[in-house]
């Protein structure tokens, strides 16, 4: 396929670089807008309306990177980020920084100035190349096309380059100078996308001289290396240990449940892992790791994904006598709480049989009992009146935490996605909610409340099981990404219901140490509290709201609703 030819090389370089990162299997595109990457923004118009890509706009940087994220990580696959130059750039540092620790795909591209417009003032021009740090795999800093041939073939190999690369987030500075884009159209109905326009055009000379620092490996943390042996097919042997527990963090993923089942080992999975479900799940690990006979019969811990709801988790890998084994996942970083990991592995294999069944039997028992019931049971032997009351009293009550986390957990289903922030909410589910298997995702890698929403809409619009997608959030962190709701013209409304537990402020601070003895101070600086007219936001952004102020009224408000909702629930501080 061959577009005509256009007056700017701007253009032509971008349509060819695009024209090979759909080749190669991409389909995502989100881009702010701006005057310098007019060229990059056009071509992704026009290659949306031929049917080759999806294209996401939002006015909001920071916003449009953690939807691009969200995106990611429901399609497992690289999305495109393009931006304008200055501080566009700089708000995408946060989804930049999410990506890198968790691993997530994105081919960042800025529009810079030329080199010989930087480093003298010149408007909306600062230092991007190498503005993420060790935070991208790789970064290109490329010079202006100017129209000489080769240049379709230099953006086609620099497509191929960065996707390559893309094992987290990658960074292509590309410098445009004018005229920054020239009117062009593709065909409407492409017979194949087998070969890049590049292969069309003679080919002859390469790009111009980059500046200094053209492809630039990033400088990530070092990973320890796995000691110990592994067999043919590079998988680490797991003999079996008496007092083996698993750990699953996030991104641990169904592997961590496997193993658990397969060692007779209690499984110590996080809300967020992939992995809670089973009958070898322990809710209550937290309490558990601290009870004799318990956490101090324990002589091995097996770790998936990234563990960071709990305490407890890396104390005990801290411990004397622990022994460690971390199954790496997608972060540039190795989980090495204390520098205590006895070795890191690629996978596992499990050899021999599994451990007797009381192992894992006992701490799944005591977990059930621990967590209970927030609902107090019926008595058979009451009269329907009483028990009717009960049923009303019940409904009527008020939302606690708990009963909030529950219900929401109830509401959905495996063709949903669950999005939960970085709050008191996490934590709550966490240690309460039962075994299920349905999609979870939380911006873990950095524990962020930011882009919170942004992910949840990525996740939603990528969704292909047509079902709800939920973003569970406390006041603040919907606050923090409040730009998110909003929807430009033309840009699709997902079916997503956004749940605000609403106690007026950073509640999740109370838990420090220092709360109770701060003084007046603390409630300004780190509670920070807040009064902010949630259904007001929502109709200014064009929401549906509901409130929900009972437990009933919060069931309802769950499954009422199939587009882009906010129910806000009232929830005592402490």
């Amino acid at each position: 396929m061959t577009p005509p030819r256009s007056e700017a090389p701007a253009t032509t370089f971008s349509v060819a670089l695009l024209e090979e990162f759909v080749r190669l299997g991409v389909r995502d595109v989100v881009l702010g807008p701006g005057s310098r990457s007019q060229a990059l923004a056009l071509a992704a118009a026009e290659f949306e309306r031929v049917g080759r890509l999806r294209l996401r706009v939002r006015i909001d940087e920071r916003v449009g990177g953690f939807l691009a994220l969200g995106i990611a990580v429901e399609t497992v696959a690289p999305v495109i980020l393009i931006t304008t130059s200055g501080t566009a750039v700089a708000n995408l540092h946060p989804a930049v920084l999410e990506a890198h620790h968790s691993g997530v795909p994105l081919i960042v591209i800025t529009a810079d100035r030329p080199d010989s417009l930087r480093g003298i003032g010149s408007n909306q021009t600062t230092e991007q190349p190498g503005i993420f740090g060790s935070a991208v795999r790789r970064t290109w800093d490329v010079a202006p096309p100017t129209g000489r041939p080769g240049e379709t073939d230099a953006a086609a190999a620099l497509a191929r380059d960065a996707l390559a690369a893309a094992t987290g987030p990658v960074h292509l500075n590309l410098a445009f100078a004018e005229p920054l884009s020239s009117p062009f159209a593709l065909p409407d109905a492409p017979a194949k996308v087998a070969t890049s326009i590049a292969d069309t055009l003679p080919a002859a000379a390469p790009l111009p001289e980059p500046v200094e620092g053209n492809a630039v490996e990033a400088q990530s943390p070092s990973r320890a290396s796995g000691d110990g042996f592994s067999s043919g097919d590079g998988t680490f042997p797991l003999h079996q240990v008496p007092g083996t527990v698993v750990v699953a963090g996030t991104l641990a993923g169904p592997r961590a449940e496997e193993v658990a089942r397969e060692l007779g080992a209690p499984l110590l999975a996080e809300v967020t892992s992939g992995a809670h479900y089973g009958p070898n799940l322990v809710v209550a690990y937290r309490d558990l790791l601290n009870a004799a006979n318990f956490g101090d019969r324990v002589s091995r811990v097996i770790v998936f994904g990234h563990p960071t709801l709990s305490r407890e988790v890396p104390a005990l890998i801290q411990r004397d006598g622990i022994e460690t084994v971390v199954v790496r996942h997608g972060s540039a970083e190795d989980y090495n709480p204390g520098h205590r990991v006895s070795r890191f592995v690629e996978a596992v294999t499990v050899v021999g049989e599994p451990e007797p069944p009381s192992w894992a039997g006992r701490w799944v028992s005591a977990s059930r009992a621990l967590i209970g019931d927030v609902d107090t049971a019926p008595d058979i032997d009451a009269d329907a009146g009483a028990h009717a009351k009960s049923e009303l009293a019940a409904v009527r009550a008020e939302v606690t935490r708990r009963t909030l986390v529950e219900a929401v957990w109830r509401a959905t289903w495996p063709h949903d996605r669950l999005v939960l922030g970085a709050s008191r909410l996490i934590r709550e589910a966490d240690k309460v909610l039962s075994g299920k298997r349905i999609t979870v995702h939380a911006n873990r890698g950095l524990a962020g409340i930011d882009g919170t929403i942004s992910t949840a809409l990525g996740i939603a619009l990528s969704s292909t099981d047509r079902g709800t997608t939920r973003a569970l959030v406390g006041d603040l962190t919907f606050l923090h990404d409040v730009g998110a709701l909003l929807f430009g013209e033309g840009e699709e409304r997902p079916r997503i219901q956004v749940i605000v537990g609403n106690d007026g402020g950073g509640t999740i601070f109370d838990a420090l140490e220092v709360a109770e003895s701060a003084g007046p101070g603390f409630e300004r600086v780190l509670y920070t509290p807040q009064r902010a007219p949630i259904e007001a936001l929502a109709a200014a952004y064009g929401w549906e709201y509901r409130r929900a102020d009972s437990r009933g009224q919060l069931d309802q408000a769950l499954t009422a609703s199939a587009g882009p909702t906010i129910v806000e629930v009232p929830l005592p501080r402490r």
